[in-house]
């Protein structure tokens, strides 16, 4: 407080009003009161900043790996934040169903050889004559539902994880085992993980959760009365991160609190920076509109009474520029006012200068 009572007691000091609204002070005047000026940012022409988003994964996107039967976990194999391969094993299971899954398929195997060579017999002696044809007819009807009953069998295992070559294994003899491999379904990341070694878990527990996390998704809450112009694939801009994208949906419905319309976005550029549940700002780009708009640190921006202005710098000084704040962010603000585009605007010490401006209004 001290400091800041001396800074003002300087500037009340130093400064003189040659017309009203400006405030004149030499370039080490400006550095005494640390005063630091900045290019005003560049145009932007209908673009909203500052909209609260959410990163989240697209749906098709995450995938959430469940064990097919009752089993025990023998062994993790990865952990959370792990990369992973399609196909690459996540776990391994011990369970005495999927014991009991092979020896059907082996059955079934079994009953459809057995139908296989009853149906060609009965060929050949319906051919010679010796049996009636309805006899054929229920030996083909015999033989095509056990085929039907091994290829569910197949399909059955094939879901719990045995890929086809082991399937053949098993079929050409090979012994039946209680492990139970998980494997991942896509390339991606682990994000959970919800079991370790010597867990018991029944049939559909959750195990894993793998996701794809490039593109990821944003959803944005916009207010309704900022939404006419944006149109699906406008550019999506996250600044405070370098990440960008387009819109991939706009919500029909308003949420009932806040009145916004959910938008939602595809961030395919700097989506290392950004993580799934992270709170970021956006700035949307809209179409339809040629205001002149920039988006300025809050740092940047004062209000004198109820009017917000900045403070432009000039060769004298700096001269107070009223501003219409468009949108305000937690650390930007979207405005609109008589600018050039090429000024340069205190972005910090603006309270100092604020002090200057007020004490000039009151000489006045």
């Amino acid at each position: 407080m001290k400091k800041f009572s001396i800074a003002i007691l300087l500037l009340s000091q130093l400064i003189t009003s040659v017309q009203a609204q400006d405030i004149v002070l030499t370039e080490e005047q400006v550095n005494k009161l640390g005063i630091m000026i900045a290019p005003l940012p560049a145009q932007a022409n209908g673009e909203i900043a500052g909209m609260p988003a959410q990163v989240v994964i697209p749906g098709d996107q995450l995938y959430t790996i469940s064990t097919p039967l009752s089993a025990m976990v023998e062994q993790t194999l990865v952990g959370v934040g792990d990369p992973v391969k399609k196909g690459q094993v996540l776990a391994r299971l011990q369970s005495p169903a999927f014991i009991e899954a092979q020896r059907s398929l082996l059955q079934a195997h079994m009953q459809d050889q057995l139908t296989t060579e009853n149906l060609k017999r009965d060929q050949e002696l319906w051919k010679d004559g010796i049996i009636a044809e309805s006899r054929l007819r229920a030996t083909r009807s015999q033989h095509n539902e056990a085929k039907a009953v091994l290829n569910e069998r197949r399909q059955t295992l094939k879901l719990f994880g045995m890929s086809h070559t082991e399937i053949e294994q098993l079929l050409s003899g090979n012994e039946l085992s209680s492990r139970l491999s998980i494997t991942s379904p896509i390339s991606g990341v682990i994000l959970d993980k919800s079991a370790s070694s010597g867990q018991r878990l029944d049939a559909a527990t959750p195990i894993f959760k793998v996701a794809k996390l490039r593109p990821l998704g944003l959803e944005i809450q916009v207010p309704l009365s900022s939404s006419g112009n944006i149109k699906v694939g406008a550019a999506i801009t996250i600044h405070a991160y370098s990440a960008s994208g387009k819109v991939a949906a706009i919500g029909r419905s308003l949420s009932g609190g806040s009145q916004t319309i959910l938008v939602r976005a595809l961030i395919d550029k700097g989506t290392e920076h950004l993580r799934p549940g992270q709170y970021v700002e956006a700035s949307i780009t809209t179409v339809g509109s040629n205001m002149k708009q920039w988006n300025i640190p809050n740092s940047a921006l004062a209000r004198l009474g109820d009017q917000p202005v900045v403070f432009v710098k000039t060769a004298t000084g700096f001269r107070v520029t009223k501003v219409s704040v468009k949108l305000e962010g937690a650390q930007r603000s979207l405005i609109d006012g008589d600018f050039k585009g090429d000024e340069m605007i205190a972005v910090q010490g603006v309270s100092t200068l604020k002090s200057g401006a007020m004490n000039n209004s009151g000489a006045e």
